[in-house]
C-alpha cells in the first residue's frame, strides 16, 4: 500500500502503476466570435436609448442589481452605469443580487463584490447589502415571488447579468436577466421558494412566471445584458427595456448557445477538471462542457458529451471554498477537499435544491493520484486505447490536453489544431503541471 502524503488515507498500489498512463497532446479551438473592443464605449452607447425612456431623473435612487458571476469587464460595466445614473442627477446605489451566495451573509455578499472589483470607492456608488425582500405578487400555484426590499425601497431598478445557457434547464430563456430578477434579486428567501417550486413545476416555467411578475409590480426599468465567447471575453452587450426583456434575452441566448466553449466529443473515458468554482459556472462546473447533472428535475445535458469518469483537482480561490459541483464527479483531490468551506456548500445546495452536488465523491491524496485513479476506474486496458481530455474549468475548454486516441477524431474537425505532444509532470506534492 502507498501511504498518503497529505491526507493519512491509503491508495492501492496498483493504481499508481503507469499500465494506464496514456500520451498527451495540446490541442486548441479557433471560433470567429470576436470580442468587443472598447467595453466602456460600448457600455456608454448602449444605455443611451434605454435610460432617455427609463423615467429616472434628478432626485431619484437608483438600485443597480449586481450578482456574483465573474463576468469579464463587470466592474467596468457597473461603474459606467453608475456614472450614466449620476449624470442625470439621479443617485446610483448598488445591491448584491445573488440569492444565496457569500454564505447567504450580507456582508459575505459584499466580500463577493469586492474580489470581483465592484465596491463604493471602484464604481462610485454606495453598496447596500441586506438580505430582507418583500412580497411583490405569487404566481402559478400560489408561489410567492419576493424582490429584495433595498432595491424597492429606492424609485428604480436595473439589473446586469451574462446570457448563457443554465445548468438545470434548456428552454427560451435560462440563465440571465430573467433569472437575476427573480432569483437574484430575491435573495435567499426568493432563491429557496422558487428552486422549491421548479420540483413541481419545471425550472422554465417557475422563472418565466416569476419574471413577469416581477416586471409588473417591481420597479425594474432596465437591464443590461453580456454575452461571451468561448473565451469568456464579451462579444455583445445589449441595455433593454423591461417590456422587451424576455424577447431580447430569447434572442441572446441563441448566440450564447453558439458561443459557448463545449468540447468536441460525444463520448470520453476519463475527464479530468483543474479546478471547480462559483466563479467559474453557478455549479461549479457547467453540466454543458461535462454532460453531468443528477439533481431532481434537471434536464439530460449527456447529449453534449458523456464522460465514464470526472475527476476534479482543484477549488478556485474566488469561490470561496463553496464547491458546489463536486458531488457530480467521481473522485476529488484531497486539496480541494480541504479548501472546501462545507457550510457555504450545503446552504448553496439546499437553497438551489441540488443536494447530489454537495456529496463528496472519492478522495485521492494528490492529482496524479486522482488522474490515475480515474483513468484505471473506466476500464480501459492499454493506455493507447484511452480518451482522455484535461481542462482548466469548464469557462476556459478551447484549450485542452486530450490523449492520442483522440486524434484522429480532432485533425477532422474545423477550426481544432493539434499541437506539440505534452509530458505530464507533477510537482513534488503531487501537483500537475500544465
Amino acid at each position: 500500500m502507498v501511504i498518503s502524503r497529505r491526507s493519512g488515507l491509503k491508495c492501492p498500489e496498483f493504481v499508481h502503476e503507469n499500465r494506464c498512463w496514456p500520451e498527451f497532446y495540446r490541442v486548441v479551438s479557433n471560433f470567429p466570435h470576436s470580442p468587443v473592443s472598447d467595453t466602456e464605449a460600448v457600455v456608454h452607447k448602449a444605455l443611451e436609448n434605454v435610460l432617455d425612456t427609463s423615467g429616472i431623473k434628478d432626485g431619484d435612487r437608483v438600485a443597480v442589481g449586481v450578482g456574483s458571476r465573474n463576468i469579464a469587464g463587470l466592474a467596468v460595466m457597473v461603474r459606467v452605469i453608475c456614472q450614466r445614473i449620476r449624470e442625470l442627477g439621479a443617485v446610483p446605489v448598488i445591491v448584491p443580487a445573488m440569492g444565496s451566495h457569500g454564505g447567504a451573509e450580507s456582508q459575505g455578499q459584499i466580500r463577493v463584490l469586492e474580489d470581483l472589483g465592484i465596491s463604493e470607492k471602484t464604481c462610485g456608488a454606495a453598496v447596500v447589502s441586506s438580505l430582507d425582500v418583500d412580497q411583490i405578487d405569487t404566481v402559478l400555484d400560489g408561489i410567492p415571488v419576493w424582490f429584495s426590499r433595498d432595491a424597492l425601497a429606492m424609485d428604480h431598478s436595473v439589473v446586469i447579468n451574462r446570457v448563457k445557457p443554465h445548468t438545470k434547464f434548456k428552454a427560451p430563456v435560462e440563465s440571465g436577466i430573467y433569472k437575476m430578477m427573480c432569483i437574484g434579486m430575491g435573495k435567499h428567501r426568493g432563491a429557496a421558494e422558487l428552486h422549491q417550486a421548479a420540483l413541481r413545476h419545471g425550472f422554465y416555467p417557475v422563472i418565466r412566471a416569476a419574471g413577469d411578475a416581477v416586471i409588473r409590480h417591481s420597479n425594474i426599468r432596465f437591464a443590461v445584458a453580456v454575452v461571451e465567447n468561448q473565451h469568456g471575453e464579451p462579444v455583445e452587450i445589449r441595455a433593454m427595456a423591461a417590456e422587451d426583456f424576455f424577447s431580447e434575452e430569447s434572442r441572446l441566448l441563441e448566440l450564447a448557445r453558439s458561443c459557448f466553449p463545449r468540447l468536441p466529443f460525444k463520448h470520453l473515458d476519463a475527464l479530468v477538471i483543474g479546478r471547480i468554482g462559483k466563479d467559474i459556472s453557478g455549479s461549479g462546473m457547467d453540466p454543458n462542457v461535462t454532460g453531468r447533472a443528477y439533481d431532481l428535475m434537471e434536464d439530460d445535458f449527456s447529449i453534449n458529451l458523456k464522460a465514464t469518469r470526472i475527476a476534479l483537482l482543484d477549488l478556485s480561490d474566488k469561490s470561496g471554498g463553496n464547491a458546489i459541483g463536486l458531488g457530480n464527479a467521481d473522485i476529488i483531490t484531497e486539496k480541494l477537499f480541504r479548501k472546501m468551506d462545507y457550510q457555504k456548500t450545503l446552504i448553496n445546495a439546499l437553497t438551489s435544491t441540488s443536494l447530489r452536488k454537495a456529496f463528496i465523491p472519492i478522495r485521492m491524496d494528490d492529482d496524479e493520484s486522482a488522474m490515475k485513479t480515474a483513468f484505471f476506474s473506466c476500464g480501459v486496458r492499454r493506455p493507447e486505447d484511452l480518451r482522455a481530455v484535461i481542462i482548466r474549468d469548464t469557462r476556459h475548454a478551447t484549450e485542452f490536453w486530450a490523449t492520442s486516441a483522440l486524434l484522429d477524431e480532432l485533425i477532422k474537425i474545423p477550426g481544432v489544431t493539434v499541437h506539440e505532444k505534452v509530458a505530464l509532470s507533477f510537482s513534488a506534492e503531487g501537483d500537475l503541471l500544465l
